[in-house]
């Protein structure tokens, strides 16, 4: 399968999958949000004789068929996935989110497409009731905006039940790298930090993760998509490293690469609702290394040290309103 789609490829993991696919010898057509301004995302400056750019909107379902025409597979990555924004437009992560996988199972059915890989987040999880987490992990719906990532996933497995649509879920765990929002904790602070400020607004530290280097979490994707079909379609899977960080270590770590002193401040716009906070997250990638021979090659603090040397770049940190908390 040479012809594959990618659904959000102007943004943070859709434009580093995109680079994979191409690398790896994919026909890649990449779907970016329609906008008056032309403006294409993180596709922007890349230029390869693979790539085809299409603008439009997944929510549109006769669009879906038209990007849908003549592909082999597609990955699913479009989504609203700021959580603190779904506090307050939670009918935009419905549409996106739910209706948009609707509109991309019916058309990868219709245009008769071999796979449809859709993606899925941790955030379904809620906060750990047993560790690691697996699959099977009952889901826990503690913002809007991870209710509509339950209810897209339930979506796109109705597919293959259904309709025998050839469906993967792919669930990475929680990804960083370069080109992430700044909405994000590890990009915050190291934007923070580039841009000399002393005192770091950060929510709460508490919590943990299992930080995911985008590069591992795109091979994740790869390593999926080349599995033998019958061993994947129909399946959960987890992209994990199956390591927990609390964010205060993980901050810690940023300002010791960074050598930065500095003083943490907690900001109350950054914290979440107490019963929305998922406090702790852990993978297990069990199931996607018994599939496919995957497993994580970045440490974190030699992803983190990749992240800080491109947020470093002027040119890179100059695209980022530092002084603004983007939700």
């Amino acid at each position: 399968m040479s012809k594959v789609l990618v659904t959000g490829a102007d943004g943070f993991i859709g434009s580093h999958l995109t680079q994979l696919l191409l690398r790896e010898g994919f026909e890649v057509r990449a779907l970016s949000q329609y906008n008056s301004f032309n403006n294409w995302g993180w596709l922007e400056g890349i230029d390869h004789p693979g790539l085809e750019v299409v603008c439009g909107d997944v929510r549109d379902p006769d669009y879906c068929r038209h990007i849908c025409r003549d592909m082999d597979m597609a990955f699913h990555l479009a989504a609203l996935i700021a959580i603190p924004y779904s506090y307050v437009a939670p009918d935009s992560y419905v549409d996106t989110n739910i209706k948009g996988t609707l509109n991309m199972c019916q058309a990868a059915r219709d245009m008769g497409l071999q796979r449809l890989l859709v993606t899925s987040t941790s955030e379904v999880y809620g906060t750990a009731l047993e560790v690691p987490i697996r699959e099977t992990h009952p889901k826990q719906p503690q913002s809007p905006y991870s209710a509509t990532k339950i209810g897209a996933d339930a979506i796109a497995m109705s597919f293959y039940n259904a309709f025998d649509l050839p469906v993967t879920i792919v669930r990475p765990f929680n990804t960083y790298g370069p080109r992430q929002s700044a909405r994000a904790i590890i990009p915050t602070i190291i934007t923070q930090i580039a841009a000399g400020a002393r005192e770091i607004k950060v929510g709460d530290l508490t919590p943990t993760r299992d930080f995911n280097f985008v590069e591992d979490t795109c091979r994740g994707f790869l390593a999926i998509a080349r599995a033998e079909r019958d061993k994947v379609v129909g399946q959960e899977i987890n992209i994990a490293t199956g390591k927990e960080v609390s964010m205060e270590r993980t901050l810690h770590t940023i300002a010791r690469l960074m050598n930065a002193d500095v003083e943490w401040v907690t900001d109350p716009a950054r914290l979440r609702p107490s019963n929305s906070e998922v406090r702790r997250l852990l993978g297990c990638s069990n199931k996607l290394r018994e599939l496919t021979g995957w497993k994580s090659e970045f440490t974190l603090e030699q992803g983190l040290q990749r992240t800080i040397d491109w947020f470093t770049n002027p040119d890179n940190l100059k695209r980022y309103k530092t002084n603004i908390y983007n939700q």
